[in-house]
């Protein structure tokens, strides 16, 4: 069976410090509790990129199948309660089943599991060996790319959106660095149920593309007068919950737009890699600032139950056909 594994040998002239390499994976004996899932299409994010730059946490060891997301068809049904030939999505979280604060479990993401040549739990492979609780019907709406690029970034954006910011019709909503996929999907969240939302980015072709999706406007985050320009557009309203995966000089201006008892789900810190700074301001608002990652089993469910009702898609920017060496190589470097 074909599938892309973690090597120690990156592509030269590129800024990775492990490569990857697709090559033959031996298939292990399936479990009882396990299904069979072949794999239709599989979707690269950016802590893909990060394992390849040593960039993410953990260890990588040499002979992992990579990939988080995908969506297939459903071979072996072993324990799960979709039937046999049934499209599929796959949850990419492992050990977390319900508990709304966090894991029960040893909370791992699909792609970097610590026996690799235990088990294919991982979509960078022709088929996947999954437990069964983790295969969820897949939309019908949605297309084989659209649906592979789901499910971690679809899980993130739903519990930034709804269990950390608890976000409702009407709320006044801040979205950072948007053109991201979690940043996109909670756009589309947050628009399915009425809110009101406001963007940043440094591109304006990428703030005119969210005004597409529903954004109500955006605003230059690296410009000085950002936060003057978005006071100007709140039209004296004030932000009630912010989705933030940066951090960085803009998110220190906040104070002077977010509403008393306001929300941060901060879900990442690219901008801010020595930490935020919280100011007592903040806290005398009753601010709240919320780490996000990920979500459970339950929320996954859920979150797909929610794309199904207001029939959301996601974006999808590149295709390549084929587990091939040269799309792999080629998908990774558009990342990069």
């Amino acid at each position: 069976m074909a599938a892309a594994v973690l090597t120690t040998n990156p592509k030269p002239n590129t800024p990775f410090k492990l490569g990857v390499k697709v090559k033959d994976a031996q298939v292990p004996e399936l479990q009882p509790d396990q299904s069979i899932v072949k794999i239709q299409a599989a979707a690269l994010n950016h802590r893909d990129v990060w394992i390849l730059k040593d960039q993410y946490p953990g260890e990588k060891i040499p002979g992992s199948v990579l990939g988080a997301d995908g969506v297939g068809i459903l071979q072996k049904k072993g324990a799960a309660s979709v039937e046999e030939g049934q499209r599929v999505l796959i949850n990419p979280g492992v050990n977390w089943d319900s508990n709304p604060r966090g894991a029960e479990g040893d909370f791992r993401i699909l792609g970097l599991l610590p026996s690799p040549g235990a088990c294919i739990k991982c979509t960078f492979a022709e088929s996947i060996n999954i437990d069964s609780k983790e295969v969820f019907p897949c939309p019908e709406h949605l297309s084989a790319a659209e649906a592979a690029a789901l499910p971690l970034v679809g899980l993130t954006a739903y519990r930034a959106v709804f269990f950390k910011c608890h976000i409702q019709k009407g709320d006044y909503v801040l979205i950072t660095g948007i053109g991201g996929g979690v940043a996109l999907t909670a756009l589309q969240f947050a628009v399915a149920i009425g809110a009101h939302v406001y963007v940043t980015s440094s591109k304006r072709e990428k703030i005119e593309f969210a005004k597409k999706l529903g954004a109500v406007c955006g605003v230059y985050y690296n410009d000085p007068n950002a936060i003057d320009d978005l006071k100007k557009q709140l039209n004296g309203h004030r932000i009630d919950a912010v989705i933030d995966g940066s951090g960085g000089p803009f998110f220190d201006k906040l104070f002077h737009v977010i509403a008393r008892g306001g929300i941060i789900a901060q879900y990442g810190v690219t901008a801010s890699p020595q930490g935020l700074l919280f100011t007592i301001d903040l806290g005398y608002n009753n601010v709240e600032l919320k780490g996000s990652t990920m979500g459970s089993r339950r929320e996954f469910g859920e979150m797909i139950e929610f794309v199904d009702k207001y029939k959301i898609r996601p974006i999808v920017s590149t295709t390549f056909k084929g587990l091939t060496q040269e799309n792999v190589e080629n998908a990774f470097s558009l990342l990069a």
